[in-house]
């Protein structure tokens, strides 16, 4: 790969002054750190376990397996795609900011929209992750402490985990630091041990075939096609487990050498978890003794129950304890993220109540309102599982749309920007298709994760996505076009002059 001078010879802080702020977050990262906040966020232990009963239901093993390969191989485009921008830009607000260096006109409502849409499914993935380990939880307390799982009793779980996650990113700032990297060990030691289990205890298994072709339909529809509509709806619980690779992007300004190391946690984390997700899905699936029963476990977690059916029920909850604490994990590295995208957004004074949201402890170096901004929000986006059956999927639709809509915006206008200079991170002549494909990959999913889920549509059974969706569009239009295009100028630089090399620092306004 090659690399621009200008950029590679920089320091991180004067390429970060060159980019028009100066240093504020303290860069404690190492690049398997970086690595470690987007591998934990992906979670193959949280998503891929949480999520699965979504592709029992839609599609069944095909959607589980084959799916997984086939939307793991889409997602890498993806990232390549967006690792590419992220070594020219390493900054905290990432996605946004990228929008706004890359748009030849209307800069600032570039910014003002990717950045909407990324706080969105920033939201949405902290909320889904947390709740998702929230119904890992209550499933392990039933199996070791023979609790009654409750819709109750599972959002204040919920309401525990996320509280305590922002505490941590609050105080424990080098603790949250250690426990990333120990995050990353235990998503992989703890796949080895499962499939290792999976493998060997179980009397019996799925044939071969039925592991990677067998469908199944239980979503309600009986229109022709209606298999093949249950697989591609099934796709979604691959396609929310690879979201959050962005933290990598979100934490460069913590990040040493972060033109390489963020772009290169950004890619391993999606490949790492493309291989190791596939082994762990393919032992579950293969391991399964009594479909329907899993799928309709009283549990409401399907592979709790087919870790019991095959292993036993102590070694079952043995292995059941490793997701969730692997899910604990996840979360927690998500509130980091979702915390520094909100404080680079707020700094460039995009969100309501901005002053608040962008100060930072000077203790600490972390912005802790932003934290706590983020807990709130992701708790509101949750609290319709107390009464809507679907709010899981529907909260993990909302954070693919979100978060890739903002993830795929900067690749087309990188596409579009003939003046685009590569950082010492580039794709070479793989540009334009890895680019292109990414792309219309995304306009795939958009479509697809707002369809119904179940049949028949009722108001328990409604997938509320595409509301979620069109709320925080519309009032993000409206407030632009009432106000914020009058004043919001995009990404505002912190530092007055500029670093060595005399690049010149981010434009603003929308010539």
């Amino acid at each position: 790969m090659s690399a621009d001078p200008g950029i590679a010879s920089t320091t991180d802080e004067e390429r970060l002054a060159q980019l028009g702020y100066k240093q504020e977050l303290h860069r404690r990262l190492s690049g398997f750190s970086n690595f470690a906040v987007s591998f934990s966020i992906i979670s193959i232990l949280a998503g891929a376990i949480t999520s699965y009963g979504i592709a029992m239901t839609a599609g069944g093993p095909m959607a589980i397996t084959l799916g997984w390969l086939f939307v793991g191989i889409m997602v890498t485009f993806v990232a390549l795609a967006m690792a590419e921008v992220c070594s020219a830009y390493p900054t905290a607000g990432a996605l946004y900011w990228w929008a706004a260096a890359l748009a030849k006109r209307n800069k600032a409502a570039w910014a003002w929209f990717i950045g909407w849409f990324n706080f969105l499914g920033e939201v949405a993935v902290t909320a889904a992750i947390d709740f998702g380990a929230a119904i890992t939880t209550s499933a392990f307390l039933s199996l070791a402490f023979d609790m009654e799982v409750t819709t109750g009793r599972t959002f204040l779980i919920f309401l525990v985990i996320i509280v305590v996650h922002g505490l941590l990113n609050t105080f424990g700032v080098n603790l949250v630091r250690v426990l990333s990297d120990v995050s990353a060990w235990w998503h992989l030691v703890g796949v080895a041990v499962i499939v290792g289990v999976l493998a060997v205890v179980p009397d019996q298994h799925k044939p071969i075939s039925e592991v990677f072709f067998e469908v199944h339909n239980a979503t309600g529809f009986t229109f022709a096609g209606a298999s093949v509509y249950a697989v591609l709806i099934g796709l979604l619980m691959a396609q929310y487990t690879y979201t959050g690779y962005d933290a990598s992007a979100h934490v460069a300004e913590e990040t040493h050498d972060a033109a390489r190391a963020a772009p290169r946690g950004i890619v391993m984390s999606v490949v790492v978890s493309v291989i190791a997700g596939f082994v762990l899905l393919f032992a579950i699936t293969w391991s399964i003794q009594d479909y329907e029963g899993a799928r309709t476990s009283e549990l409401a977690l399907p592979p709790a129950q087919i870790f019991i059916d095959a292993v036993g029920h102590d070694t079952g909850t043995f292995l059941l304890l490793i997701c969730m604490v692997a899910q604990w994990f996840c979360g927690m590295a998500s509130v980091t993220a979702n915390s520094r995208m909100s404080y680079a957004f707020a700094r460039d004074d995009a969100l309501p109540g901005s002053r608040i949201w962008k100060k930072v402890n000077p203790r600490t170096g972390t912005p802790t309102n932003s934290i706590w901004l983020c807990v709130s929000l992701s708790t509101l986006l949750v609290l319709p599982s107390l009464w809507n059956t679907t709010a899981y999927l529907a909260a993990t639709s909302i954070a693919v749309i979100g978060l890739y809509i903002a993830y795929v915006g900067p690749v087309l206008l990188r596409r579009l920007n003939p003046d685009f200079v590569p950082g010492p991170w580039n794709l070479g002549r793989w540009s334009a298709p890895v680019g292109w494909i990414a792309i219309g990959w995304v306009g795939v999913i958009c479509v697809l994760f707002v369809l119904p889920t179940a049949s028949p549509i009722t108001a328990s059974t409604f997938n509320y996505t595409i509301v979620a969706v069109a709320v925080v569009l519309g009032a993000a239009a409206i407030w632009w076009f009432a106000s914020a295009r009058k004043w919001f100028t995009g990404p505002k630089q912190n530092v007055i002059e500029k670093a060595a090399h005399g690049e010149p620092t981010m434009p603003t306004g929308n010539d």
